[in-house]
């Protein structure tokens, strides 16, 4: 009997690969059970293994129990009881294991699929990868092998359950660790990730190196490393965006491809309107809007398109004001905001005096009738012959 007890001990250890001494608690509480059940359940009860000898002790408080008969049924009893503790030390052991994995990158192979979601093979567990979880388009087939992301893990009465993601935002940040070495070696930092999956994903990395191009290393040598990251995610399209502590200059890099005319911040609503031509508005706001809304959440601020043509810009530089309502500003046009904003404000009163100064010459006006301006304009008509200067004659030189 006690070798019996150290062989199942070492047989359960090499198989699950379970401590041993959980395994010896686990049965000594199979004993136990079993004692219970033929002697009565007393809380005084209690058994003991030895580790080396494997020799089973039956205790009631302080006193050994000599030749206990389990009997048949006892005996299943505590069978039972054991199957259940090395479950739950699987259970424990596998938690533990992929608790730490939670948000990380794994390979596993697509098992099998049940209804729209699929069973992937990590090699010790099973995990479920729902239809949520996966991008439009993702199709896999049954024993390919597949990168995913630990998304979840929940601890059930028997056993564990763990789900899966391709639609995270951190697998794409995995794989590019995985294919940049810059990356893993905290040469280049990513900042940001934003994500529609499999649609679109916008990239917003820096490097403190100066003698690195950090946008330079993320697609590699005629795209190969960029190309590697496509082909994962089934084509999905990626913008690699430079990151900027200025928020003009960040959303600049975030709208592209399209080129920015102009760009008015509103930092208490935290707000852009963006200035574009005509012909930069479709790639501005992208396909269904995917190109704003990525900048926009990429970027933490909300932006708005405006158009603006080349004639309002040409107006501006000459110096005309554009009319009210307009969404053209100096700012616009004119690399010296300061300089603009003075210059518009400049011509603004410009002409606010000029309509001022009409308002006081006009007769037809019920209020106004002969006003001092025009009384200093028939004053000067009707000056006095006399207020001319004197004409000198000059000498005919006859002396």
């Amino acid at each position: 009997m006690n070798g019996e007890i150290l062989r199942l001990v070492d047989t359960i250890h090499r198989d699950k690969d379970i401590d041993k001494e959980i395994i010896f608690q686990g049965v000594e509480a199979a004993l136990l059970s079993a004692v219970k059940k033929k002697l009565g359940d007393l809380e005084t009860l209690k058994v003991v293994i030895d580790r080396v000898s494997g020799e089973s002790t039956v205790l009631d408080g302080e006193k050994v129990l000599e030749h206990v008969d389990l009997g048949r049924l006892a005996a299943m009893t505590g069978k039972q009881v054991l199957f259940q503790r090395i479950r739950e030390a699987e259970r424990d052991k596998v938690y533990g294991e992929y608790e730490e994995k939670t948000g990380k990158l794994v390979t596993g192979a697509v098992a099998r699929a049940e209804g729209p979601n699929l069973i992937v093979n990590l090699g010790k567990i099973e995990c479920l990868l729902p239809r949520s979880e996966q991008a439009p388009g993702e199709k896999f087939r049954v024993g390919e092998r597949i990168k995913v992301i630990i998304k979840e893990i929940k601890k059930n009465a028997s056993w564990v359950k763990i789900i899966l993601s391709r639609t995270s935002p951190l697998l794409v940040k995995a794989l590019f660790e995985l294919e940049v070495p810059e990356i893993a070696e905290k040469v280049i930092e990513i900042m940001e990730i934003v994500r529609e999956p499999g649609y679109r994903t916008k990239i917003a990395v820096t490097t403190y190196d100066h003698n690195v191009d950090c946008v330079g290393a993320c697609v590699g040598v005629r795209g190969s490393r960029i190309k590697n990251i496509v082909d994962e995610l089934f084509g999905e399209k990626i913008d690699i965006v430079r990151w900027n502590e200025s928020i003009e200059v960040l959303i600049m890099y975030a709208l592209k491809p399209a080129e920015i005319t102009s760009i008015d911040l509103d930092y208490a609503a935290r707000k852009a309107v963006v200035y574009v031509k005509p012909d930069q508005q479709s790639l501005a706001i992208g396909k269904r809007g995917q190109n704003v809304r990525l900048a926009s959440r990429l970027t933490k601020w909300d932006l708005d398109i405006v158009t603006v043509s080349d004639a309002e810009i040409e107006k501006l530089r000459k110096g005309d004001v554009p009319q009210e309502g307009q969404p053209l500003t100096a700012k616009s046009v004119f690399p010296d905001r300061e300089a603009a904003a003075a210059a518009l404000e400049s011509e603004r009163k410009s002409r606010a005096d000029t309509s001022v100064a009409e308002a006081v010459v006009d007769t037809e006006s019920p209020r106004i009738g002969r006003t001092e301006v025009q009384q200093d304009l028939e004053s000067v008509e009707t000056l006095e012959p006399t207020d001319a200067p004197e004409e000198v004659s000059e000498p005919d030189g006859t002396g």
